[in-house]
């Protein structure tokens, strides 16, 4: 027979939580890791925080799509670092990215345009090492250069890892097409003056559009010997203004191998106007691009130390790649990235089957980055790294010491309110706040094994609020329970009429709490993201603390003689106003009947 409305049994209550808290546990401990500590976030356990400011390549505003693509590529390679935790918050044309733990210094490239291309090397490296010739490129035969080629592996395309700082490209204006002549090769060139270098406009800082417009004109020429005097100018020590973007139906000289090596490259593509290449031709031109790449993979280097990157191309791609080395056989190649090379071996045989490899001195870590970024995609615009911060995980530490204290400063006084107002029923409200954090302890180290969610210091302020809105439902329930006291029940005829009252009170109370805390989960971005899931998860907990803890524990203690004692139970108040109440009422009884 069930009991009545108000009437239950606390002992099969308090199983189901015991229950819910055994198998919370049990997850915890004999699922994934074994690791019994929550995931934290970047201002707990340090990280790093990336900051890119988008550019047109033409200077003007960032179109809304392209910075949607954008974000969500870069989204993409965030979650290919392996790391969870990590988020892409878009605000105005800047990009945040927050990468947290210590294995974060890879978000540092994450926005690196990611073009990649290969060009023909034409004539041999010059070693970056000379001094650059400040004078401007004249018509004159420059020095040649009897540097060797740098070491590379046969049938390989060989790559040193590009340093995590290196600039960004930056916004290059819409220039003028330069004029074009017969594309470089290792033959002298006819020879020209440079080309005129058209203004920018007017929205580009003149500053950079002057550095971008003197790049190309230099070192971008369709003129053989200004590209060998350009490649004696450049400085490989300073920032390059070409830096992703430059043009690929245009020849190159630019810098690679870390710096050491400085390099005149072949174009990618016949330029537009060049009408007497054939589309079979792929002795100067390879063609090439990372669009015709399929898949990258990081993988051990079968032939030495580190790691190589494997690259399958599409199936036109693994055309043009061979059709490019079996006519080019033991010319170099040059694999350049954003405008850099990153190596320039030689081919030593055709290379067919659609697919080679970029190898060099990579650690795991430069070898996954990269091959992440050449699997997922160029960015559609270039991005310049105005800020990076790494926090470290010391600093992380000292703030959640300082959210601990606050959660202890609030919960202490929470306490103290409780036994000074409550007394036995404030005892049990602490008693049904300590289960609450056992199983909000418990849900936070599954939800960051299965969800990736860490704690930050906005989910410990949402923790903190979610105390007082749990200490409000014991209030609403204890008051309730006074009130009926104060109209002459006892301690145990009242707890279930005054559940019954109050537990609609409840409901209704949290279910504001909760979708407030959703709303602003769904409007929000960033940290306040976590402070609203944590303060909606706090929520839902806390109606299975008053419900299965709570509500059951006040009845327990309602039918024990001793606990139920008024002066014991914080109650005496309202049971002496009980008690005149009943007075009152059998008085009033009195008279009547005597009348």
């Amino acid at each position: 027979m069930a009991p009545p409305a108000g009437q239950i049994r606390p002992a099969k209550y308090l199983a189901s939580f015991v229950l819910i808290v055994v198998a919370l546990y049990a997850l915890v401990f004999f699922t994934g890791n074994g690791s019994a500590k929550p995931k934290l976030g970047i201002d707990l356990q340090g990280g790093t925080i990336v900051t890119l400011t988008a550019r047109q390549e033409n200077g003007a505003q960032p179109s809304e799509e392209a910075l949607t693509r954008a974000r969500d590529l870069i989204e993409v390679r965030v979650n290919g670092l392996g790391v969870s935790g990590a988020e892409v918050v878009r605000d105005g044309n800047n990009l945040t990215i927050t990468v947290p733990g210590a294995d974060s210094e890879g978000a540092k490239g994450l926005g690196q345009t990611a073009r990649l291309a290969f060009r023909k090397v034409l004539g041999q490296p010059i070693p970056a090492a000379a001094a650059p010739n400040t004078q401007a490129p004249s018509s004159s035969t420059p020095p040649s250069s009897n540097a060797s080629t740098p070491p590379s592996s046969p049938n390989q395309t060989a790559s040193q890892p590009s340093s995590s700082n290196a600039p960004q490209g930056r916004p290059a204006p819409n220039l003028a097409a330069q004029p074009s002549s017969t594309p470089p090769s290792g033959s002298t060139a006819p020879s020209s003056t440079a080309p005129s270098t058209p203004s920018a406009p007017s929205n580009v800082d003149p500053k950079v559009a002057k550095e971008i417009q003197e790049a190309k004109a230099l070192r971008q020429a369709t003129d053989q010997q200004i590209l060998q005097q350009a490649a004696l100018m450049l400085d490989c020590t300073k920032p390059d203004p070409l830096r992703g973007n430059d043009d690929l139906d245009k020849p190159l000289v630019t810098c690679g191998e870390k710096g050491a090596y400085k390099y005149i490259l072949a174009p990618v593509n016949p330029p537009k106007e060049d009408t007497q290449t054939k589309p079979d031709d792929y002795s100067t031109y390879s063609r090439l691009t990372g669009e015709d790449i399929n898949n990258a993979a990081a993988n051990k280097n079968p032939n030495g130390t580190g790691y190589v990157v494997n690259l399958d191309f599409k199936s036109d791609g693994g055309t043009k790649w061979g059709k490019f080395t079996s006519a080019n056989v033991q010319q170099a190649v040059a694999v350049v990235l954003d405008g850099e090379v990153m190596s320039a071996p030689t081919i030593q045989s055709a290379i067919t089957g659609g697919s080679t490899e970029i190898s060099g001195k990579f650690t795991l870590a430069e070898a996954q980055s990269l091959a992440n970024t050449l699997k997922y995609g160029a960015l559609p615009l270039s991005f310049d790294a105005s800020e990076a911060q790494t926090i470290s995980p010391t600093l992380g530490l000292q703030s959640l010491k300082a959210g601990l204290i606050a959660g202890g400063i609030g919960l202490a006084l929470v306490f103290v309110y409780c036994m000074f107002y409550y007394r036995l029923l404030g005892i049990l409200t602490i008693l049904s706040l300590g289960l609450s954090g056992l199983i909000i302890y418990a849900v936070l180290v599954l939800l960051g094994r299965w969800i990736g969610f860490t704690l930050d210091l906005a989910g410990i302020a949402g923790f903190i609020v979610a105390i007082g809105i749990t200490a409000d439902s014991f209030i609403v329930f204890f008051e309730r329970l006074k009130d009926e006291v104060r109209e002459g029940r006892t301690f145990r005829s009242a707890v279930p009429r005054a559940w019954v009252r109050s537990r609609r009170t409840i409901l209704s109370a949290d279910a504001v709490s909760f979708i407030a805390a959703a709303v602003l989960y769904m409007i929000a971005v960033g940290q306040v993201k976590g402070f609203a899931f944590t303060l909606g998860m706090s929520t839902v907990l806390d109606l299975v603390v008053v419900f299965l803890v709570t509500h059951p524990l006040v009845a327990m203690a309602s039918k024990s003689k001793f606990l139920s004692n008024p002066n014991l139970s914080g109650l005496g108040g309202a049971a002496r106003e009980g008690a005149a109440h009943r007075a009152a009422v059998t008085g009033k009884t009195a008279a009547v009947k005597e009348a």
